[in-house]
């Protein structure tokens, strides 16, 4: 059928989101996930903060039991509204686990991702990533419910020859499976402690830069800088404030409204 004028319509971001956040250690990662309207945990690690509690499968330590519960979030009637994925770093490994266990072309399993030589095993490993990623759509898409992913950041410092040197935040995965993972999201958040850069002397007539961290400040940065990556198509401010117990509160002025769970396609069908 040819497609005409006819066919136009207006649309707008009113899908349950897909964002990613991600930070160090401690930073309040799960803590935020977990304020999401009926969120539901894939545990790919230990790590629940002790004053949360969620609702998970426990700890996956397998990529097949990842895609089970996905599964029978899927096929299974329930309320909850946002898949957590605690964390993908951790996720990543089970990945090149089970690409190791598929093995090559010739169904020759090896050990580590690398015994596959020229980059064919993280070539392979996109492909079981994918699988997860589908399920994640699909749930979304489906199901109606919203996909917060978790993830460690790695520090690098950068040494900027036209200022000082700084921190740079990046996402804990590996390069060629960062871009399958950020790719379609709807927004990437960081959560880390402010730095300001004070100038002490040091010896005679001499400086040096110190960085200094506001120890119970946390802030949510949903627009990247050079020090670090972040994005969202939400409208969400350069940072805001995150306050335990207040952090969605202050993010769903900006997102989509999570409604409740769809049926499962096969009570639709019925």
């Amino acid at each position: 059928m040819a497609i005409s004028l006819a066919d136009l319509r207006r649309v707008k971001a009113d899908k349950p989101p897909r964002i990613l956040i991600y930070g160090n250690e401690g930073v309040g990662k799960t803590t935020l996930a977990s304020e999401f309207p009926e969120a539901v945990f894939l545990q790919c690690e230990e790590g629940t903060p002790g004053e949360t509690e969620l609702t998970s499968f426990g700890r996956l330590e397998t990529f097949a039991a990842v895609i089970e519960a996905m599964t029978s979030l899927y096929d299974e009637e329930h309320e909850f509204k946002t898949l957590v994925v605690d964390s993908v770093t951790a996720l990543q490994r089970l990945i090149f686990v089970e690409t190791c266990a598929r093995g090559d072309e010739h169904g020759n399993s090896k050990n580590r991702i690398e015994d596959f030589g020229y980059g064919k095993g993280y070539v392979n490993a996109k492909n079981v990533l994918r699988e997860f990623l589908d399920g994640c759509e699909a749930l979304r898409r489906d199901r109606g419910m919203a996909i917060i992913l978790i993830a460690h950041s790695v520090v690098t410092t950068f040494n900027d020859p036209e200022t000082n040197a700084y921190d740079r935040y990046e996402i804990d995965l590996h390069k060629q499976l960062l871009g399958e993972v950020t790719r379609d999201l709807d927004a990437i958040l960081l959560l880390k402690k402010p730095v300001s850069i004070k100038e002490e002397a040091k010896g005679f007539n001499g400086k040096r830069s110190r960085g200094e961290g506001a120890a119970n400040v946390i802030l949510i940065h949903a627009v990247g800088k050079p020090a670090f990556i972040a994005k969202n198509r939400y409208g969400i401010p350069e940072s805001i404030r995150f306050d335990r117990g207040a952090g969605y509160a202050k993010l769903s002025e900006y997102l989509p409204v999570i409604d409740a769970a769809a049926a499962p396609q096969n009570a639709k069908a019925a």
